[in-house]
């Protein structure tokens, strides 16, 4: 028995005259039935800017105080400099976890002091 291959034949996408006619289109249409991701290639975005979201996070008036002296010594927003500290501190719980499988369904490395908090608080 002979093994049919899938056409690589892909459904022509039809000229639209406005975006909502479009936006039918493709709210019925799968983009499967229309191109070929077998020749799909990675996309690299480096200039888009992350998605942010406001939150609000109550810290001790000490350490908000402390946080805006360095950020006012490197001449930065004490809340750019909030995001670097987290970020940081993001990157080197991710590096403690590369290699190692998760305890216990947390993301934290175990022996972590945001582990241990956690931990403590259950």
């Amino acid at each position: 028995m002979k093994m049919m291959r899938r056409s690589c034949m892909k459904k022509k996408i039809p000229a639209f005259r406005t975006e909502d006619e479009e936006r039918l289109f493709w709210a019925k249409e799968s983009p499967l039935d229309y191109f070929d991701m077998s020749r799909a290639a990675p996309t690299v975005f480096p200039n888009l800017k992350p998605t942010m979201r406001s939150i609000s996070l109550r810290l001790p008036v000490d350490m908000l105080e402390t946080l805006k002296v360095l950020a006012n010594r490197q001449d930065v927003p004490y809340q750019s400099l909030i995001k670097t500290y987290l970020g940081r501190q993001i990157m080197s719980e991710r590096r403690m976890l590369r290699g190692r499988r998760k305890s216990r369904g947390t993301l934290l490395h175990p022996k972590s002091k945001f582990a241990r908090a956690a931990q403590r608080m259950r």
